[in-house]
């Protein structure tokens, strides 16, 4: 689907020199102070994730996992009973990060990259303050270039992994995200949490079973970023459109009702098999937008998980 082209975007925050230290340096004291501020409390995981340690029985929910039944407490009480977990500290979170042509996109007030890019510093932010460890893969256009950055544990190498993911040089074209999602499957690690954060408009037949193959071992997050012009077209006259992988411009004529129906039409059942498809893998799905508070919709949503887990859910 080509996407309207954007009108005087905002400063990217990869962008390269002196004011990309400066702006990343002000994206992560934003976040600290936010998520602080609002996320506070007791150490909690960004996913309720089962974990290892044993904890106290509760009884059976519909959605609960039947792997954790606790059989001898159930026997007991004649009542289907589910063992509770603790969320296991010093895990290692990996991010698999979309940076395709597509994502050098923006009509609100980011970029869809520079949406990604906070995504990581505030994944970060809630991944290394528990003392867990994070590592990311980095799509950056086109066949065979994606970078590996280990996985590390602290504030400065959290800082490190931020300012080579947003530096990162992104070539023309689309990443296969297929094989970005499975390159956190190789090697095999001890279960942890995995992220993937792309807009995810590449054929859900390339990534849908990678991800899937992912969710079984680890807690999978999936992090789109949408644009509000991918989802309708405005009322403008005629307005130019690229395609910002392949560079082909076309015109269109956005008066015309039928067109911008069609249109959100079209746009409504892309995201709804997106959305289908990562509900399939068992992925837990956060969409942040280009034209909203991201980081607020990120706090919701993290306060959402620990809601969850309080209550003994693990969706």
């Amino acid at each position: 689907m080509a996407r309207a082209a954007a009108v005087t975007p905002p400063t990217p925050l990869s962008a390269t020199g002196d004011r990309s230290g400066a702006a990343l340096a002000r994206l992560q004291l934003m976040v600290t102070r936010k998520l602080d501020g609002l996320l506070q409390g007791d150490y909690a995981g960004l996913l309720p994730g089962p974990g290892s340690e044993a904890g106290e029985s509760r009884e059976y929910r519909p959605g609960d996992d039947v792997r954790r039944m606790d059989w001898p407490v159930t026997a007991r009480t004649t009542m289907p009973h589910v063992r509770r977990t603790v969320a296991d500290r010093e895990l290692e979170t990996w991010l698999a990060v979309d940076m395709s042509a597509s994502l050098d996109f923006g009509t609100g007030r980011w970029l869809k990259r520079d949406v990604a890019v906070a995504a990581v510093a505030a994944l970060a932010h809630l991944t290394v303050r528990g003392g867990n460890r994070i590592g990311a893969v980095v799509g950056t256009g086109g066949p065979g270039t994606m970078l590996r950055l280990p996985a590390r544990s602290g504030r400065k190498e959290a800082q490190g992994l931020l300012r080579a993911v947003a530096g990162a040089e992104i070539r023309p074209g689309r990443s296969d995200l297929g094989a970005l999602v499975d390159m956190l499957n190789r090697p095999p690690r001890r279960r942890g949490v995995a992220v993937v954060i792309s807009d995810f408009l590449a054929p859900p037949q390339q990534w849908a079973r990678p991800l899937r193959k992912l969710r079984v071992r680890h807690d999978v997050l999936a992090v789109e970023v949408v644009d509000p012009r991918e989802l309708e077209l405005p009322d403008v006259g005629v307005l130019p459109v690229v395609d910002p992988e392949s560079g082909e411009l076309h015109e269109v004529q956005t008066a015309d009702p039928g067109l911008r129906r069609r249109y959100a039409e079209a746009a409504a059942a892309q995201r709804g098999a997106i959305a289908a498809e990562l509900r399939a893998a068992g992925a837990a799905h956060l969409r942040l937008r280009t034209d909203r508070d991201w980081l607020l919709d990120m706090v919701r949503f993290v306060a959402a998980q620990r809601h969850a887990r309080t209550r003994g859910t693990t969706r």
